[in-house]
């Protein structure tokens, strides 16, 4: 029987629900890894068959630094996903990042913290996949192809500066961001990156500036209020955007990202725990 390849949708602040999902069906999944944010919206989207999950949790109601990546993306893959775009707030770190407009980042600056919880390697197995190109890019030419369709101002190129928050950036930090040449700034992106990588999962970001982070004073310092009346304008754009991606993907891949892992791993076979190989079954069953 032909594997159904899902496609993934991981909402950021603002995008709670998808318009026009049907045969919706929350599903719980446990994993070695501990509970995702929330249980998994599963249902049909155009046709397709898709995997909603709101990365706060429904109301909102965790921290960036308390995501639980691993089981996020854990069970994204448990529940058969090839592709995830990832929507998320982010603010601007130049001047032609506008509020409102649309950036597929196409690489990552990492200041988190938190290596050893964001990677699915470790007690007893090693692995190293390619980060040079974080971003799926066949996935992201079509989030930037269906977003100028649907009206956006697209910037298809940029940084993202990912750092932990929760509170936003000092004056200085925002002046050394730009400084470095990043584009925009966020809390959440490269931690799913990374493991979406390594579960060989077609990962791009649907970012969506809101705000000049603090180091445009002409414009004032970044506020909560701010930011949500822009995400409120950027949803609607946002959910037409991933109806129009979604009914392009097709379900075959050519991108690579389905074989990431294929000399990834390097440690010896016979050598790995065999409560690490049934933990990671999902993730690297088939090289096993």
């Amino acid at each position: 029987m032909k594997q159904v390849h899902r496609i993934g949708i991981i909402g950021g602040s603002g995008l709670y629900e998808l318009e026009g999902f049907t045969s919706q069906r929350w599903v719980k999944v446990t994993t070695p890894f501990g509970s995702p944010s929330d249980s998994l919206l599963t249902g049909e989207l155009t046709g397709r068959e898709v995997v909603f999950l709101p990365r706060h949790g429904r109301g909102h109601r965790i921290l960036p630094g308390e995501l639980n990546h691993r089981a996020n993306i854990w069970a994204m893959k448990r529940l058969c996903v090839a592709w995830i775009v990832s929507v998320s707030a982010v603010g601007s770190l130049q001047a032609q990042y506008k509020p409102c407009d649309i950036v597929l980042p196409n690489q990552f600056v990492d200041r988190t913290k938190k290596a050893s919880e964001h990677t699915f390697f470790g007690k007893g197995i090693v692995g190293h996949v390619s980060l040079a190109d974080p971003f799926c890019k066949d996935l992201a030419a079509k989030l930037a192809n269906a977003a100028t369709q649907e009206g956006a101002k697209v910037h298809a190129r940029g940084t993202y500066l990912c750092m932990e928050g929760p509170q936003f950036s000092t004056r200085a930090e925002s002046h050394l961001y730009r400084g470095w040449g990043a584009a925009v700034i966020g809390m959440t992106n490269i931690q799913e990156a990374k493991l979406a990588r390594e579960a060989e999962i077609c990962f791009a970001t649907l970012a969506l500036a809101t705000d000049y982070d603090c180091w445009n004073e002409a414009v004032g310092n970044v506020e909560i209020e701010q930011v949500l009346k822009v995400l409120q304008q950027n949803v609607e754009l946002a959910q037409r955007t991933i109806r129009r991606v979604v009914t392009a993907l097709s379900d075959a891949r050519s991108c690579g990202c389905e074989s990431s892992l294929k000399d990834a791993i390097i440690t010896e076979r016979t050598r790995i725990p065999k409560n690490v190989r049934a933990n990671l079954k999902p993730i690297i069953g088939k090289y096993l």
